[in-house]
C-alpha cells in the first residue's frame, strides 16, 4: 500500500500546475505537469509490474 501512497501524494502535487497551465496558460508548468505525468506512468508501470510478480509467487506456491 506504501505505492499506493505515493501515487495520490504524486499525483495531489501536480494539482497547482495543472490549474496554472490550463486557467494561466502558463508554459513552465505545463513542462512540470509532463513531467509529472511521465512519473506516474512510471510508477503505475512499477506497480503493475510488483502486483503481477506477486501473483505469479502465490500460483506458483500453490
Amino acid at each position: 500500500m506504501n505505492n499506493f501512497s505515493k501515487l495520490k501524494d504524486l499525483v495531489l502535487s501536480l494539482e497547482g500546475d495543472f490549474e496554472k497551465f490550463y486557467d494561466k496558460k502558463n508554459s513552465a508548468a505545463g513542462t512540470r505537469v509532463r513531467k509529472g505525468m511521465q512519473d506516474l506512468k512510471n510508477m503505475a508501470q512499477d506497480i503493475r509490474k510488483e502486483v503481477q510478480d506477486m501473483k505469479n509467487s502465490e500460483e506458483a506456491g500453490k
